[in-house]
């Protein structure tokens, strides 16, 4: 980072403090680094994979066809709004700090939970895939069952790794991401090569051809219940949404990035357009290899491993499965990045249970070591308790995966939704340097608004009905704890002339990290 001066450093570090926060955590990510870790997150080779089944036990091929770039296009209009507060304001737990300063203390406190939910679930859902995706790709040789046991312990020993990498500084952290979004493109663009060579032919209609395998024999796991063609199109679409999220890694690791009000929103926008370039062009080769449209419905869940094992080579096969399980591997790690930001972000204006110690930042690794394995335990204990019941039959694990999706998008809505009434008030006086215009920004808030309803009726469909439910109850618990307790004790992050009053306790802060 040649390029990176001391006048730049000055400027990220002046940024910084006029929010009220200390230079406790170590600016060592470049511009690249902050795209790779959302990249990371998004991770093609993971959601893309593993949710495959969403679309092929639906609307067949136009669910990839025409579903995927929709659906990339939904995430894409909230990337844009999220970049263009990110700029205005890079500090690490983002939609925490953008829902405070554009709103008030309620609205920052619930983006808070929406997205700490959101980040956790997604933590323990993306390891849960990896151990699919393990256990489909090589379970036998290494006897491991699809059981609560094996699933849980996996889960734990891989999240306990990225934790441990997480744990010995962003240095190491930001050069396996960085690793993470080369190795990627370079698996996908192996893999879009691979399926079009062994597709029997070059069928492209299919991808523009509409079916209903809902309810079907096999297509029935992943939806039970047989709906319209037009709905099973709109179920279609959870598999880029679900995919293409946590671009919102680029902001809780603004505090370690160089050029951090530029480089920011352009992570998050890069990561989206590529993962949907790259995300296309390989899922559209895999629905061309498909050998039939109709037994692919029938595969449910394990429909790529089914294409793959009568298509594809044994050993360019494993190949493959070796790259893509390292780059699901590493997807987590990055989210153990953005999960433990963000409660150090949120612990650090005292939002959380023994925030004192979870906003303690460690002098020797300039990471937030309690925030890192405390979201690491967190996963874990939620892929064991929604793994071991159900409710009406379905797991508790789907359909809170399902809600995930909402309490994620529901965070990056709220911040949204509230710029568009405060952008050129006292509030936000200025765009940052990464600047779409006012007027275009107020139109993306108002797409992004009518997207959260799409998503959030696409996402309490069957089987996962009960997301409603959950997702109310969340909102109602919420509410009761907020003005039961929080709205007396919830300060919020500093405002006015609470940040001068910090500038003791951030000169202590960066003094006992040895920040120069």
């Amino acid at each position: 980072m040649s390029d990176y001066t001391e006048l730049d450093k000055k400027q990220d570090v002046h940024i910084l403090h006029s929010m009220g926060y200390a230079q406790e955590l170590e600016r060592r990510m470049s511009s690249f680094s902050n795209f790779a870790i959302s990249f990371s997150i998004i991770c093609i080779l993971s959601g893309g994979i593993n949710s495959l089944g969403q679309a092929t036990a639906g609307a067949g091929g136009a669910a990839i066809g025409i579903g995927w770039p929709l659906g990339c296009l939904i995430s894409f209009i909230f990337a844009l709004g999220l970049a263009q507060i990110g700029s205005a304001y890079p500090t690490a737990g983002g939609l925490y700090h953008w829902g405070s300063i554009l709103g008030n203390r309620f609205t920052g406190w619930l983006s808070a939970w929406l997205n700490l939910l959101g980040l956790v679930t997604v933590l323990g859902a993306i390891n849960v895939g990896t151990f699919y995706f393990f256990f489909g790709a090589f379970g036998p040789q290494f006897g491991i069952e699809d059981t609560l046991l094996h699933r849980v312990v996996f889960v734990a020993i891989i999240t306990a790794l990225q934790a441990g990498i997480n744990h010995f500084g962003i240095g190491l952290t930001a050069k396996l991401t960085d690793f993470s979004g080369y190795l990627i493109f370079a698996t996908a663009i192996l893999l879009t090569i691979v399926c079009l060579a062994a597709a029997p032919s070059w069928d492209i209609s299919r991808l523009f051809t509409f079916a209903n395998y809902t309810g079907t024999e096999g297509a029935s796991l992943v939806w039970p219940v047989t709906v319209s063609t037009g709905m099973a199109f709109l179920l279609g679409l959870l598999l880029p949404v679900y995919t293409i999220t946590g671009y919102d890694a680029s902001a809780h690791t603004s505090e370690e990035t160089v050029k951090a009000a530029v480089s920011v929103p352009r992570g998050m926008v890069s990561s989206v357009l590529w993962s949907a370039l790259f995300g296309y062009l390989m899922l559209c080769a895999f629905v061309l290899m498909i050998p039939n449209m109709d037994d692919a419905a029938k595969q449910g869940w394990n429909v790529f491993f089914w294409a793959m094992e009568s298509q594809v080579n044994p050993t360019i096969k494993s190949i493959l499965y070796v790259l893509i399980f390292v780059a699901q591997f590493l997807c987590g790690l990055a989210t153990v990045t953005s999960v433990s930001r963000m409660i150090f972000a949120f612990s650090r204006d005292k939002g959380l249970p023994a925030s004192s110690t979870l906003s303690k930042v460690s002098p020797s690794f300039r990471t937030p070591v309690a925030a890192i394995w405390t979201g690491a335990i967190l996963a874990v204990l939620f892929v064991w308790f929604t793994s071991a019941i159900t409710i009406a039959g379905t797991p508790a694990y789907s359909i809170v995966v399902s809600c995930t999706v909402i309490f994620l998008f529901l965070s990056f809505v709220v911040p949204i939704a509230l710029g568009l009434v405060s952008i050129g008030t006292a509030k936000w006086p200025t765009m940052g340097p990464w600047n779409m215009g006012v007027g275009l920004y107020r139109v993306v808030a108002v797409l992004a608004i009518l997207s959260m309803a799409l998503i959030f009726y696409i996402g309490i469909q069957p089987p996962n009905d009960w997301a409603l439910e959950i997702t109310v109850g969340f909102l109602v618990l919420t509410a009761i704890v907020w003005f039961a307790f929080e709205n007396r004790r919830f300060k919020g992050p500093p405002i006015g002339d609470a940040i001068a009053k910090r500038q003791a306790e951030i000169a202590a802060a960066e003094a006992a990290v040895g920040e120069a």
